[in-house]
Formats: C-alpha cells, sequence, structure tokens
C-alpha cells in the first residue's frame, strides 16, 4: 500500500509545471520509494521553488531549526533538493523531477533505479516533451554559424561559457541509465556541464568534478568530435548547464527518435541545416555518422536535410568535407524565442499545463 506522503509527493511534483505524471501501474511511486524515505517526502512537500535558508524554512513551517538543518543536509546529499553555499550561508529548494531530482541520482543510479525510469521515461515524455515551453534548447556548433547571420547571446555556446565562474562537468546519467539496462552507449561518460555565475559553488558536489573554464572549452570541442548535441535550458539569460546529448541515450532526444514526438515539439534551435547538392559528394557522413535524429535522407546519392526533423544542432555541418552544408535561419525564428529567464519560463509553462505553482514560490 502507497503511504499517504509519496502520494503527496507525487501530487507535489505534478503541480509543479515540469509535471511528473501519474502511470496505470504506480511505477512513478516506486521510483519515490526508492529515492525518498517517508520523512524526506513529508519535508519536501513543505519547501519551496525558491531558495531559502533552514531558518526562513523553520519559521514558515513552525518546524524547529536545529531539527532541519541536519535533515535538509541530507536531502541534498541524496539528490532530493537543490543546495548551496553562499557567503557561509547554506541556502535550499525544492526541485521538479526533471531537469532535477532524477539527474542528481547519478551517484546513486543502479539497476533497480535503471529500470524504473526506463519504464515511467515514455509516461512522463509524453507530457514533458508535448507541453510548451520545451524545458531544452539546442545550441548549435557556433563556427557553423555563417558571419552573414547574427547569433542571438543565447545561441553561443561561448556567451553561455563566458558569464560563467564556477564549472563542473558529471557523466551523462542517460547514458549511464542505458549502460545499466544493457544498452551502452560509445560516447563518451563524461560530458554534462554545470556553469554557476558564482565561484566555489561546486566545491561540495559529489556529482561531479570541478573544472576550469579552458576544461570546460575541450568539452565542448571533444562533444562535437563525438558528433553530440549541445542543449541547455530554454530561457535568454540565466543558463546554468549545457548537457551534450546522443540520440541512442538521451531522453529528451528520444522522444523524436523512439516516441516519434515532432521535433518541433521537443527541441531546436532556430535554424535548421541545409544541403548544396551541386557540392555534395554524397559520402553519407553527416546521415550515418553525424545526424542524431535522422533528419537526413538519401535518395540515388543524393542528399536532403528535412528542415521539420532538423533540430539545428549544426554537426552535419562541421564534418562536411565539401563544405556543401550550412546552417539557415528559420522564418518562424521569432516566435521561437525562449522565455527570458527560468521565473518566467515556470510562469508560461504554468499557464499552459492549468497548474496553480504559485504557492510553491
Amino acid at each position: 500500500m502507497i503511504q499517504a506522503c509519496y502520494e503527496k509527493l507525487a501530487e507535489v511534483l505534478d503541480t509543479l509545471p515540469n509535471g511528473f505524471p501519474a502511470t496505470k501501474d504506480g511505477v512513478e511511486m516506486k521510483i519515490l520509494e526508492k529515492i525518498f524515505t517517508p520523512e524526506d517526502a513529508e519535508l519536501f512537500c513543505e519547501l519551496k521553488l525558491t531558495w531559502e535558508t533552514a531558518k526562513q524554512i523553520s519559521e514558515r513551517t513552525g518546524q524547529a531549526s536545529e531539527d532541519l538543518e541536519p535533515r535538509l543536509a541530507i536531502m541534498a546529499e541524496r539528490g532530493q533538493i537543490f543546495s548551496v553555499e553562499l557567503g557561509g550561508t547554506r541556502i535550499y529548494k525544492m526541485m521538479p523531477w526533471i531537469f532535477g531530482i532524477y539527474e542528481l541520482q547519478l551517484p546513486r543510479m543502479d539497476e533497480e533505479l535503471a529500470l524504473l525510469a526506463r519504464k515511467y521515461n515514455p509516461v512522463f515524455a509524453q507530457q514533458f516533451l508535448d507541453k510548451k515551453p520545451q524545458l531544452m534548447s539546442v545550441v548549435p556548433v557556433e563556427k557553423t554559424i555563417g558571419a552573414e547571420q547574427t547569433a542571438l547571446p543565447y545561441e553561443q555556446v561561448s556567451h553561455i561559457i563566458e558569464n560563467g565562474r564556477d564549472f563542473q562537468v558529471s557523466q551523462c546519467i542517460c547514458r549511464k541509465e542505458n549502460r545499466l539496462v544493457g544498452e551502452p552507449c560509445e560516447k563518451t561518460p563524461e560530458g554534462c556541464l554545470a556553469i554557476a555565475p558564482v565561484p566555489g559553488i561546486f566545491k561540495d558536489s559529489d556529482v561531479s568534478r570541478v573544472i576550469t573554464k579552458t576544461e570546460a572549452y575541450d568539452i565542448i570541442r571533444r562533444a562535437e568530435e563525438e558528433a553530440l548535441v549541445h542543449m541547455t535550458y530554454n530561457v535568454q539569460e540565466g543558463q546554468h548547464f549545457i548537457c551534450n546529448c546522443c540520440g541512442c541515450s538521451c531522453g529528451v532526444l528520444q522522444g523524436i527518435n523512439k516516441l516519434g514526438i515532432p521535433a518541433g515539439q521537443v527541441v531546436r534551435s532556430a535554424y535548421h541545416a541545409r544541403i548544396d547538392t551541386d557540392s555534395c559528394e554524397a559520402c553519407g557522413i553527416c546521415k550515418e555518422e553525424r545526424c542524431q535524429v535522422s533528419a537526413i535522407s538519401e535518395t540515388d546519392d543524393v542528399y536532403t536535410v528535412h528542415p521539420e526533423q532538423c533540430i539545428g544542432c549544426g554537426l552535419c555541418i562541421s564534418s562536411c568535407p565539401t563544405d556543401a552544408i550550412e546552417l539557415v535561419r528559420r522564418e518562424n525564428a521569432q516566435e521561437m524565442l525562449p522565455p527570458q529567464n527560468e521565473s518566467e519560463w515556470y510562469k508560461e509553462r504554468g499557464r499552459i499545463r492549468g497548474v496553480a505553482y504559485e504557492k510553491y514560490m
């Protein structure tokens, strides 16, 4: 019998703009029971999406501050909530299932959790990927954006990295999940970048390693060599991660590749690739080795990019031996402007989903 605290936790998570839909067989409850103790589940439901100190949470909830601090610290260690230290003060907030709890289970992801997540993913993805605004947007390989085009700041990897003061890299949890269920990916396990505007944020992390800005650029370069798609938070300012994603493991790209959800509903940039058939020598590298979403087709040695399927990552362009491919801005690019920041993303997503998440702000 599912305890009421887990039912409440599932309700709270599904009230957040990101969502946490119920399943017919209750697999999402098994996930919560594996990750949270009943006491953790109850305390999570008392938190907010905004940062608070243990003292502020104590004053708001009536719970003793001396009891809260160690409990919150343990929950943060278990990857159930976000926690950072700023100016010597530790602050906490709740987080959604994705991006949040799922990703922070990296050091605790075992075969049991991987199998549960694999079973839950299709149900979660149908709700998560079918609603706007999308959580993530593609950041094209920067050198593929021609000089004649003006790339907006959030469309540039370099802008996102240069705005950071602290950097860490971790393994891709999607690739780890695939490996645990017997479907290993040949791409590098490590490749998810976290970026903070304040130095020293990542010093206590147990899920990743702290790196320099130079190392961050090295990871980006290696990802492009391995045909990994750069994706970040779908906002104009405040991006705090760059995921380097493969088509075989990434939960977002699997929405396109396995669930058949149209690419435009899942993730894309404001660009799409276009092949000049006169310059193309029909080597097939773009289709066979680079494209992660099967957006390129071949008929009688003529290769064609399908704009509606293309996510505009630029990976096919950076490897074309005859420079026959270019990245062009979509005609409806102006309509694809992401929300200004995380707060606006929550507001728009909450409105579209019709959830009263404001009580957690």
